[in-house]
């Protein structure tokens, strides 16, 4: 099993949400986030006022899948969440040892 972590363009969440209900993945979580990569930032006008914004607002997404899927799910990922400027995101891959379903105390990747 794999845990795939996807920094992305908020504005891209539903569209990768959708691409990979299609090929299915059912369950994720997703958590807004800040952060910077090699941009470090950008410079905003507000009312005329200039104003330096640091950490930029991203939305990280968590799912895990089993490793059979992982190249399929990274680039559906990669495909949706691509607008080909800086600030795109990462996709970060993990090996899972274990997972367990509290409710009905499956393992592996029957939990998933």
């Amino acid at each position: 099993m794999k845990k795939i972590e996807a920094i992305i363009q908020p504005f891209k969440l539903y569209e990768v949400m959708d691409a990979l209900n299609e090929i299915g993945i059912h369950g994720m979580t997703v958590t807004e986030v800040k952060g910077f990569g090699r941009q470090k930032g950008h410079i905003e006008v507000y009312r005329g006022s200039e104003f330096e914004v640091r950490l930029i607002p991203k939305v990280k997404i968590e799912t895990v899948v089993p490793a059979s899927l992982l190249e399929k799910v990274i680039a559906t990922i990669s495909e949706k969440a691509k607008t080909g400027k800086i600030g795109d995101g990462k996709i970060f891959v993990s090996s899972l040892e274990d997972v367990m379903r509290i409710r009905t105390g499956e393992k592996g990747e029957l939990a998933i």
